[in-house]
């Protein structure tokens, strides 16, 4: 009876240590995916709105420069320093997307608080060479670094991985 109650505490022991060591890696895996995300935003450049505009309208004999040449696939971190909230998206044409906000056409209360006069700044970081396999990946890695979606203006997680 004895020895069927040590063998019984062994196994609850080893379930214990071996939980806490799947935890222990988990949270090292997001950690390690915060920082990657945190460095890849540190590493491209800040600019508001209005240079954002500047930028983008920049014309070469009539025809849009970056528009049309270094429009690319990636995510945006579009800060309120305001109100100190992010949102974070995707877009296949990230110049264009991040337009979109700022022109009315996006997230409604990003647009709102723009237009009321909150100060905004923009980060942009490419698909190509961060690291990950997809748009979505980056973008929902992104959410949950910022943690826009629980105290921000992102109403979802962002998109699912394809099964």
């Amino acid at each position: 009876m004895e020895a069927i109650f040590i063998f019984g505490t062994l196994i609850v022991m080893l379930l214990i240590i071996i939980t806490a060591y799947n935890d222990y890696t988990v949270n090292k895996i997001k950690e390690d995916i915060r920082d990657q995300i945190t460095d890849l935003a540190n590493n491209t450049i800040e600019v508001t709105p209005a240079e954002f505009f500047e930028m983008r309208n920049k014309s070469f004999g009539g025809r849009a420069l970056y528009s049309n040449n270094y429009n690319f696939a990636g995510v945006y971190i579009l800060y309120n320093e305001s109100k100190d909230l992010y949102y974070l998206g995707q877009g296949k044409q990230v110049l264009n997307r991040v337009n979109s906000h700022f022109t009315g056409k996006g997230n409604g209360d990003v647009y709102a608080d723009y237009k009321y006069g909150d100060y905004w700044t923009i980060r942009m970081i490419a698909l190509e060479g961060s690291g990950f396999s997809t748009l979505n990946d980056l973008e929902r890695h992104s959410i949950d670094t910022y943690n826009s979606y629980e105290q921000g203006y992102n109403k979802t997680r962002g998109n699912k991985p394809k099964q």
